[in-house]
C-alpha cells in the first residue's frame, strides 16, 4: 500500500514519452554519430559527463534527452535527470547502463523536495515511465526514504512526540499493523524511567511508540529509531549554531520507521516491532541534571554526566525492552554523537557490530546498494571510559576523545541477549547534493538493510 505519493515515476502504459538515452563518456562519440548530434552536443560542450543532461531539439519540440553517465559508477545518477529535464513524460531508451531498479530509484530520489512551507522549491514535474518488474520495488524504496526524509525535513513546531506518534500511526495503519504508545507519566508506571526523564521538561509528552507486525511465529526483527523531536542540550544547553539543526535529532526514528514500511510493503515473512522513543529534550524547572543517577529499565543505574547526551538514554529503555525478546536481528539508529561526523562526515555512517557475519554482509550491501556505511570498532580497551563513579555508567564518557565509539559501549551495556545487534550513527543529512541525494534530510543505510532482509528471508511480493 502507497505512503508516499511519488510523482516522478509511474507504472508504464505505453503511453507516447520522451526517449531518455542514458550514455556513459566512452560511448559518446559513437552515439553521437550514430544520433545524428554531434555538432549539437560540441555546441553544447556535452561530453556525457556524469550527471549532466542534453535536451535534443526537435521539429515540433523536445525530441529526447541524453544523461551523461560519466565513468559510469553512480547507480543513483538518473537522479540527476530528475532534476534536470523539463516537465513531461519520459522513458529510457535502449541501455540505461545502470541495472536493475536503480534507474526508477534514482530518478524518483533525485526528484524529491521538501515543499511544505515553500513552494517554489518544488521542482520541474518530469515523470519517469518504468516497467513493471521495477515499478514495485523501487516505489517502496524510494517511498520508505522519502516519507523519512518529510520527517526529518519537517521543522520541530510541527514535529514534536504527538506529530511523531502520527506518523507512526500512518505506516502502521497503511499495513495492519498495531500499535502500543505509552505517554506521560504513564511511562514509569510501565517501567521507562529514562524516557520520562529526558522528555518531562518539556510541556509536549515523552512517549514509547511501539509497532508489531507480521505472524508471531516468523524470525523476530526489532528496529529501534532516536525520536529526539528537538534537542536544545538540556540544561547542558547546546550554543545557537549547535542548536539550529536539532529538528533532525528524530532521524533515526524517522529511517526505521521508512524501513518499516519496506518490510511490510514487500510482506517480508518476519516478525517486526519498531521502538520509537520520542521526546523534546527541553529546559523547565523539572529537566534532568548533571549528577542525577537515573535507574534504567534493564535495572543498571546511569549518572548524568551530561544533559546533552540523551539520545542514548532513551535508547537504552527501549533496547532493554527490544533485548528481552532476543530478535534474530536487533537495529538500532540514531543521530547520536557529532563525534561521528568528526570521523567519518555526513556521507558514510558508523555502524557498530559484534556479528562478523552481518558486518561482512552490511559491507556488501553498502557497495551493492549504493548505500554507504563503515563499521566502527566497539573497542574494549574504552569500556571501562563509562563506568560510573557512583552509578553503574555513565551517559558521558571521562575523555574526550572515541565519542562515537563511547556512544555504541554504552548502548551495547543494555543488548545481553540477543546475539546479533547493530548500531548505526547517522547524521540522517545530506551536507552536498549528489545524484539521488539532493541536500537536506536523508536516510542512511535502510535501503541496505531492506536488502539484507529480503537476502536472508525472502519476499512474499515482488
Amino acid at each position: 500500500m502507497s505512503l508516499y505519493p511519488l510523482a516522478a515515476i509511474a507504472l508504464d502504459d505505453g503511453a507516447p514519452a520522451t526517449p531518455l538515452y542514458a550514455v556513459s563518456a566512452a560511448g559518446f562519440s559513437a552515439f553521437a554519430q550514430a544520433h545524428g548530434i554531434a555538432a549539437w552536443a560540441s555546441a553544447q560542450d556535452f561530453k556525457a559527463q556524469a550527471g549532466r543532461v542534453l535536451l535534443l531539439p526537435g521539429a515540433n519540440g523536445l525530441a529526447g534527452a541524453v544523461l551523461g553517465l560519466g565513468g559510469n559508477d553512480d547507480l543513483l545518477i538518473f537522479g540527476a535527470a530528475a532534476e534536470k529535464l523539463p516537465a513531461g513524460d519520459y522513458r529510457i531508451s535502449g541501455d540505461p547502463g545502470v541495472a536493475g531498479n536503480f534507474p526508477a530509484l534514482g530518478f524518483a530520489l533525485g526528484a524529491y523536495a521538501y515543499a511544505d512551507f515553500k513552494p517554489s522549491r518544488k521542482k520541474p514535474a518530469a515523470r519517469l515511465l518504468v516497467a513493471a518488474e521495477h515499478f514495485a520495488e523501487a516505489s517502496r524504496l524510494a517511498e520508505g526514504v522519502c516519507f523519512a526524509r518529510d520527517l526529518v525535513s519537517a521543522p520541530s513546531n510541527v514535529m514534536g512526540p504527538a506529530e511523531l506518534e502520527a506518523a507512526a500511526r500512518r505506516v502502521a495503519d497503511a499495513h495492519g499493523a498495531t500499535v502500543r504508545v505509552v505517554t506521560g507519566d504513564a511511562l514509569l508506571a510501565a517501567n521507562y524511567p529514562m524516557i520520562h526523564a529526558v522528555g518531562r521538561a518539556s510541556v509536549r509528552a515523552p512517549r514509547l511508540i511501539d509497532i508489531t507486525w507480521g505472524d508471531p511465529a516468523a524470525p523476530r526483527i526489532t528496529l529501534v529509531g532516536k525520536g529526539v523531536c528537538f534537542d536544545s542540550g538540556g540544561l547542558d544547553i547546546k550554543s545557537a549554531a549547535g542548536m539550529l539543526m536539532m529538528k533532525k535529532d528524530m532521524g533515526g526514528a524517522a529511517a526505521m520507521l521508512g524501513l518499516a514500511h519496506m518490510i511490510m510493503d514487500a510482506g517480508l515473512p518476519v516478525r517486526l516491532r519498531v521502538f520509537v522513543p520520542a521526546v523534546e529534550n527541553a529546559i523547565s524547572g523539572d529537566a534532568y541534571r548533571p549528577g542525577d543517577v537515573l535507574t534504567s529499565r534493564k535495572g543498571l543505574t546511569v549518572e548524568i554526566g551530561n544533559t546533552d547526551a540523551e539520545g542514548r538514554l532513551v535508547l537504552a529503555d527501549a533496547l532493554a525492552e527490544a533485548d528481552d525478546e532476543r530478535p534474530e536481528l536487533l537495529v538500532c539508529m540514531a543521530t547520536l554523537t557529532g563525534a561521528a561526523r568528526v570521523a567519518t562526515g555526513f556521507e558514510l555512517p558508523p555502524v557498530y557490530t559484534h556479528d562478523e557475519k552481518l558486518a561482512a554482509d552490511l559491507a556488501a550491501l553498502s557497495v551493492s546498494e549504493q548505500d554507504p556505511m563503515w563499521r566502527m570498532p566497539l573497542w574494549k580497551s574504552y569500556d571501562s571510559w563509562i563506568d560510573g563513579k557512583v552509578a553503574d555508567i555513565t551517559n558521558s564518557a571521562d575523555s574526550a576523545y572515541a565519542g562515537s565509539i563511547t556512544a555504541a559501549l554504552f548502548l551495547n551495556r543494555f543488548v545481553t541477549q540477543t546475539a546479533s545487534f547493530a548500531h548505526f550513527d547517522v547524521a540522517a543529512w545530506t551536507d552536498k547534493p549528489r545524484p539521488g541525494k539532493p541536500a537536506g534530510a536523508e536516510a542512511h543505510c535502510i535501503r541496505a538493510l531492506y536488502r539484507l532482509l529480503v537476502n536472508r528471508f525472502g519476499s512474499k511480493t515482488s
